[in-house]
């Protein structure tokens, strides 16, 4: 039997519900903390989805464009985009540049030299206010022989669980009573 993603009750259909921009399989019970999400079976032109609040209302007009993907299958998956591909920087690259430049005995002008790079922006990569774009990136991790990908860390694996439905929402979430 299908578990509530907010509160973790079995029930025997759930419905889809957005809450705060994340759709869910919501209980009855549940739906009323977002709203319901209706998969348009006719091709009305307008967007795939239609909704309306949980007490059965019109949310009114549709806004007439569609951010939906026009080739998207129709099972349970959900649309690939740009940043599933994106390898997410490291929290601490600032550090991993500062020490990996002053263990080869190099000065920041040296090392922007190198890369052929101002010397700005290699202070401002050290101290942490811009981030590295994927160019400046590349270099660095060559020049340097370092990493500025983040690996998975101990609080992801949590979530890899391998067995789905394990967690629900309610598990995560500490309510504030």
């Amino acid at each position: 039997m299908p578990q509530c993603e907010m509160c973790g009750a079995d029930e025997a259909s759930l419905t889809t519900t957005k809450v705060e921009g994340a759709e869910l399989e919501l209980c009855s019970s549940c739906t009323d903390f977002g709203t319901e999400v209706r998969d348009e079976s006719t091709g009305s032109g307008g967007s795939k989805y239609s909704t309306s609040s949980s007490t059965g209302k019109s949310s009114g007009s549709s806004s007439g464009s569609s951010s939906g993907s026009s080739g998207s299958s129709g099972g349970s998956t959900r649309p690939r985009d740009m940043f599933d591909d994106m390898d997410e920087i490291a929290t601490d690259y600032d550090d991993r540049i500062r020490k990996a430049r002053e263990s080869r005995g190099l000065s920041q002008e040296e090392l922007a030299d190198q890369l052929n790079e101002k010397a700005s922006l290699i202070r401002k990569l050290e101290r942490g206010d811009t981030l590295p774009t994927d160019d400046i990136q590349r270099k660095l991790e060559s020049a340097l022989d370092i990493s500025l990908v983040e690996g998975e860390s101990v609080d992801d694996a949590d979530w890899d669980s391998g067995d789905a439905g394990t967690m629900t929402l309610g598990d995560v979430v500490k309510r504030k009573d």
